[in-house]
């Protein structure tokens, strides 16, 4: 882990939010794309974490309910300031997202704008991203025969078995592998770095009832005082829908469905027209959230149900990682890892076909300006936001021949 932090927590706490703040206005293409984004940007730039620390925490947020690529966010913020830092890491990554929906969904409802050229050119950027994060994490972490074989059969499944739980099924699977194959092994342990975080097991304990119980206690609530509409409904029905999504911002849309279209907070064509201005902007699905809060209730219902539908997200990497940090330093669980970062690579690289490849490479011209945009990342070793820049007004020019 990079130890040369800015004087001053205040200047640690700038630095962290003006750089996630850019990752919340660049990071196109869904949960999967944002982790090739915070690689490039968190572990290859600046080296705020090694290779294996990075991966290791990825691991856990696919364990945990919740969106993974916002939790992974707030737990580097967690590592690197403390618990105001996994908050302003929070903040700059989903803010941007959040205002844009609120002001862009509006006029995603009357327009055909999900089809234009230049969101088509981020969904491109999208596939360099990932496309180079599959690279530098197999290097990395499935480098041999074996490891290389976990993921490519992690892949495979991804593949052949789209499912939420199938990645948690197969994380669980690799890990058993791994702990047979590389239990004790010199490649289970070389490259472990210890993994800083600053927050008590104690205060981590606290979270993870916080969590339990306002899962139980804000239906029980809500149902006592007869509540129908208002800010508790809200609050208790986009915490619920946050606390029981596996699998990434996708599958929290049928629970979000279920709870505010029969309730009457907006209509089926009014989800419809959110969803398509959630697929347009960078940063978390899960701001999805904002847009329905704010047809609901205004301003207030947006930060209401933003606040809540992120907030057992938050709970749960808190809780989870001072254990985590200890847990990933067994050699048990050391070899277990071993396995089971090679099938996060597997993850990753089925992920880069579907829904990547298959939605933003249509057409030779794509192909093309898909491999341009990862020769600037890899070879030239260009900022992400040119290569972001350059994919949108790319793809506008290659529409018009």
């Amino acid at each position: 882990m990079n130890t040369n932090k800015p004087r001053g927590k205040s200047a640690v706490l700038l630095e962290l939010l003006l750089v996630s703040t850019k990752l919340g206005l660049t990071s196109f293409g869904g949960p999967i794309a944002h982790l090739g984004y915070f690689h490039h940007e968190y572990i290859r730039r600046r080296k705020w974490l090694d290779e294996r620390s990075y991966a290791d925490l990825v691991a856990l947020c696919q364990f945990l309910p919740g969106p993974a690529s916002s939790q992974v966010g707030i737990g580097i913020g967690l590592m690197r300031a403390g618990l105001l830092g996994g908050i302003v890491a929070w903040i700059g990554f989903t803010l941007p997202s959040v205002l844009a929906l609120i002001a862009f969904a509006v006029v995603m409802q009357g327009g055909g704008l999900a089809n234009a050229d230049w969101i088509h050119g981020l969904k491109i950027v999208a596939v360099a991203i990932v496309a180079h994060a599959v690279m530098g994490m197999g290097q990395k972490l499935a480098p041999d025969r074996n490891r290389a074989t976990i993921a490519v059969a992690a892949a495979v499944i991804s593949l052949l078995w789209p499912s939420a739980w199938s990645q948690v099924l197969l994380i669980v699977c690799a890990g058993l592998l791994g702990l047979w194959l590389y239990y004790g092994r010199q490649e289970a342990v070389a490259e472990t770095a210890p993994m800083e975080v600053p927050i008590s097991r104690r205060f981590g304990a606290f979270c993870l009832a916080l969590f339990l119980a306002l899962l139980i206690a804000l239906p029980l609530l809500r149902g006592w005082i007869d509540s129908s509409d208002g800010g508790l409904a809200l609050f208790d029905s986009f915490y619920r829908s946050g606390s029981l999504v596996f699998g990434g911002g996708h599958v929290v849309l049928p629970l979000l469905e279920r709870a505010v279209v029969p309730t009457g907070w907006v209509s089926s064509e009014q989800f419809l027209a959110g969803y398509g201005a959630a697929q347009a902007v960078p940063g978390p699905l899960f701001t999805f959230a904002s847009y329905l809060g704010m047809m609901e209730g205004g301003v207030l219902g947006a930060v209401i149900a933003t606040a809540a539908i992120f907030l057992p997200a938050f709970l749960l990497i808190v809780g989870a990682l001072p254990f985590w940090s200890s847990m990933r330093t067994s050699p048990k669980v050391q070899g277990a890892l071993t396995g089971v970062n090679a099938a996060v690579v597997g993850i990753l690289l089925a992920a880069l076909y579907n829904p990547l490849w298959t939605t933003a490479i249509l057409a030779p011209k794509d192909f093309t300006l898909a491999a341009i945009l990862f020769g600037m990342l890899t070879f030239w070793k260009l900022p992400p936001w040119i290569v972001v820049v350059t994919g949108a007004v790319g793809c506008m020019l290659l529409g018009s021949l």
